[in-house]
């Protein structure tokens, strides 16, 4: 008696358990078998793109498809399984696949920004193209990760009624709370529009010369709040992005990679000029282009 009590409690969970552990195995399956295809063919490929997807998202892809599995089972035996363990199985599942989701899809920005950079070099000499395509690629990759979290974020969020009622409350005060937020967020909005602006417009790039605050040095990094400048005695001088945008500077490298600067001698009134000269010529001659 006790066993068929125990049977019959425990019956109704297998279905659920059941899509749990077949779809799991269904789903690395499918992703092994796909995955080797797959890396036959990127052996073959001479896209560096291919390749790069291969390295970066192995992993990511196998739990996004395992989760989409478990997902799709679990749906099917809803009906077949206690309402409690389905719900919670199913928001679990579904935390997985968002997180699934964020992390491929910032894999993927990642492989989209190596394989544009691999066609730029920033070590030659004259590297002022290869440095405006850092920097705009850079700075749109962080902005395309936060929009990305944002909005998978909101989506799960949205899935809840709790945070959809939380929402239609919020848009019923859209007055006074949107003043609140829009406060609260100006500095933040105002750094993310001006890390847009850079951009797009480029007053500064990666390893720009630039004079600020009295400082001399060159840009070290651009994020979407900061920028580091990197000063000619190896310290670091970490200022706003908005900085850039509201406060006037001096970029040696703007136009072009070449530096002119300004070298003064202090000499005795008696000292040969040819001689000095010529010295000037001899250390431009022997010195690498």
């Amino acid at each position: 008696m006790n066993i068929e009590i125990i049977v019959n409690t425990v019956k109704p969970y297998l279905w659920g358990i059941g899509a749990i552990v077949g779809g799991y195995v269904i789903g690395l399956i499918i992703h092994a078998v796909t995955w080797r295809l797959y890396t036959k063919f990127s052996k073959h490929s001479e896209t560096n793109f291919f390749k790069l997807l291969n390295q970066k998202w192995y992993k990511p892809t196998r739990y996004l498809l395992v989760s989409i599995i478990i997902y799709v089972a679990l749906k099917q035996v809803y009906d077949n399984t206690p309402a409690l363990f389905a719900d919670i199985s199913l928001y679990m599942i579904s935390f997985c696949l968002l997180v699934s989701v964020i992390v491929s899809a910032i894999k993927l920005i990642y492989v989209i920004e190596e394989t544009i950079l691999h066609h730029y070099e920033v070590d030659v000499k004259d590297n002022l193209r290869a440095r405006q395509v850092h920097t705009q690629v850079k700075i749109l990759r962080r902005i395309a990760i936060v929009f990305i979290i944002i909005l998978a974020v909101g989506g799960f969020a949205l899935s809840f009624e709790t945070f959809r009622k939380l929402g239609t409350g919020i848009l019923a005060s859209a007055g006074i709370i949107g003043l609140v937020i829009g406060f609260a967020a100006q500095k933040i909005l105002g750094n993310l529009l001006a890390g847009i602006q850079i951009a797009i417009t480029q007053p500064i790039r990666l390893d720009d010369v630039v004079i600020v605050e009295n400082e001399w040095g060159r840009i070290e990094e651009i994020t979407l709040t900061y920028v580091v400048v990197r000063i000619w005695d190896l310290r670091r001088l970490v200022l706003p992005i908005s900085y850039f945008i509201e406060k006037p500077f001096q970029n040696w490298t703007r136009i072009s990679a070449d530096i002119l600067g300004t070298v003064y001698l202090y000499l005795d009134y008696t000292v040969s000029v040819d001689k000095i000269r010529q010295k000037l010529k001899d250390i431009l001659q022997n010195s690498v282009d």
